[in-house]
């Protein structure tokens, strides 16, 4: 199958499309951005993009405008917040991060087998399998599920192993040095 992008650029004719399964993972700051990134450079180069988020809730991100801007422009971008915000201490509502958990799970399967999509990232699914809301060997019957042709992003802190070996592209971001550790709160523009 050829790469939408191989008609944008002379010569590229015999390109073909080699979906790859992208891991960004680790305790530092950029997993999602980074993803972000991968998102805006595929739309550059005329891909369509699907962004599920399975954790993050009702906050306000900066980013969440600019796809919106993007997605205004041509529809080829697009994100859906599914999660309800999740931690470690709202256990209390466990049951309904876990429902909001699978609907986007549902959601997913069904986006990657449509075969609307030239990249999805799933964001955050990593810490939805840390912390049970979904299993990892469902993510990796998707990855062998997923056609060859689409690029699967998923991100989160502490990536199962089984899902390090099976990506094609694995990128741990590393803590070095944080403002919050210095008592600098989160700043617009660079955590959200």
């Amino acid at each position: 199958m050829k790469l939408h992008l191989a008609k944008k650029f002379k010569g590229m004719e015999d390109l073909t499309a080699q979906g790859l399964v992208i891991v960004h993972t680790g305790n530092g700051k950029g997993k999602t951005t980074a993803a972000l990134g991968l998102a805006m450079r595929a739309w550059g180069d005329g891909l369509r993009i699907l962004i599920l988020q399975f954790i993050k809730g009702s906050w306000k991100y900066g980013e969440l405008e600019t796809l919106r801007t993007l997605r205004r422009a041509d529809g080829r971008i697009e994100v859906r917040r599914r999660g309800r915000g999740f931690s470690r201490r709202d256990t209390e509502h466990m049951a309904e991060h876990k429902q909001a958990a699978m609907e986007a799970w549902q959601e997913a399967v069904a986006e990657i087998q449509s075969g609307n999509w030239d990249m999805i990232i799933l964001d955050e699914i990593n810490y939805a399998v840390k912390f049970d809301l979904l299993e990892i060997a469902q993510v990796l019957a998707l990855i062998d599920q997923k056609p060859s042709q689409l690029h699967l992003v998923l991100t989160g802190r502490d990536a199962a192993p089984e899902l390090i070996e099976r990506a094609d592209l694995v990128t741990e971001m590393k803590l070095i040095k944080h403002p919050y550790q210095g008592g600098i709160k989160a700043q617009k523009g660079i955590e959200f």
